[in-house]
């Protein structure tokens, strides 16, 4: 059972599913709005891209076409770090700075989910007190349900509607545990990676894959007790980058600290970053990035429909009870149950 909410909310609640299915926008309409800023109408297109009914396959694919010609104007970021390590109170207090300098941001976090009741907490919006209430800011959490990683399932499509609503800034979080950090890589420009200091993250960080991905590592939470603890780790990471060959993109990944909150060091994050931009862009591997990303993305696509297609077929699901009882009773391998299985026409 859920926690009850508050009467108050109830009706606002009620209020607002009685308005959407009173005005059942045209796609037209709903990308007009978009495109015209307008969040509640960019909320309810990302509603129905993240939707697995089949009806609304059809619909999303026509949004996101009509919304693409005005996307890809944005810097994309990935912030990732382990549980714990504050990548949220980062968020605000960066996208807080970046406000008010003139950008519109957009947060696409994504929450852990439960493997076992599917639920998720969502609670990015509550940690994220002052940032929700800018004008200028859009935090979109999603529960990560069971796929690659912990990424949102669709959320390579909603960068693409939030930059068509006039977001200049996209950070998409990680959850910060498995493939995580490959998959949101491989979606923005931009890769953070946040530690901490006197936990013993700062050895158990030295890995190869996370290392040579990031394009920057910030020690956050250097402040008090923690500030001499902070610069050591700074030290011990910029050694560790030193290892590693230069980058494709030209760039020396460097290292930082940050104190999100006391909303220290920010300022200097955001300079390394546009830093790294016009490095990226005067050699042409911003653009060379990005096509590599869309032609990922195609095989990705490819895979996963292909994996749905198999799965739904009716001969398929019978056949595979089959294989599963005959592996229970030890007449069979699960290597042989899977050659009979892919050997099935689905098409």
């Amino acid at each position: 059972m859920g926690v009850d909410q508050p009467p108050s909310l109830n009706v606002q609640m009620a209020a607002r599913l009685k308005s959407m299915r009173s005005r059942k926008l045209s796609i037209e309409d709903l990308v007009d709005r978009i495109l015209a800023k307008d969040q509640v109408a960019l909320s309810q297109a990302i509603t129905i891209i993240e939707s697995t009914a089949k009806k609304h396959q059809h619909l999303a694919q026509e949004i996101i076409e009509k919304c693409l010609p005005y996307a890809n104007k944005s810097i994309r970021i990935g912030i990732t770090g382990v549980p714990g390590v504050g990548k949220s109170t980062f968020i605000e207090s960066f996208g807080k700075l970046l406000i008010s300098q003139g950008k519109r941001l957009a947060a696409l976090t994504v929450d852990p989910s439960s493997s076992i009741s599917r639920g998720s907490i969502l609670g990015d919006k509550t940690r994220m007190e002052e940032l929700t209430k800018e004008e200028n800011a859009f935090i979109r959490p999603s529960a990560s349900g069971d796929t690659l990683g912990g990424v949102a399932r669709k959320t390579r499509e909603t960068i693409i509607l939030c930059e068509a609503a006039g977001f200049n800034v996209i950070l998409v979080e990680t959850v910060g545990v498995g493939q995580s950090e490959t998959t949101v890589h491989s979606m923005v420009d931009f890769f953070l990676l946040l530690k901490l200091a006197g936990a013993g993250d700062e050895l158990q960080g030295i890995k190869r894959g996370i290392m040579e991905m990031a394009d920057s590592i910030v020690i956050n939470k250097a402040d008090g007790d923690n500030l001499k603890a902070a610069k050591l780790a700074k030290n011990e990471f910029a050694r560790a980058l030193h290892l590693y060959p230069k980058k494709e993109s030209g760039w020396r990944p460097k290292t930082l600290m940050c104190s999100s909150l006391k909303n220290e060091g920010i300022m200097e994050i955001w300079e390394t970053i546009l830093e790294y931009f016009i490095i990226a862009k005067k050699n042409n591997f911003f653009e060379r990035k990005r096509q590599d990303q869309n032609k990922f993305w195609l095989m990705q696509t490819i895979e996963s429909q292909l994996k749905i297609e198999f799965y739904s077929n009716p001969v398929v699901k019978k056949e595979m009870e089959k294989q599963l009882q005959a592996i229970d009773e030890n007449k069979t391998t699960p290597f042989s149950a899977a050659e009979k299985l892919l050997a099935i026409k689905t098409g």
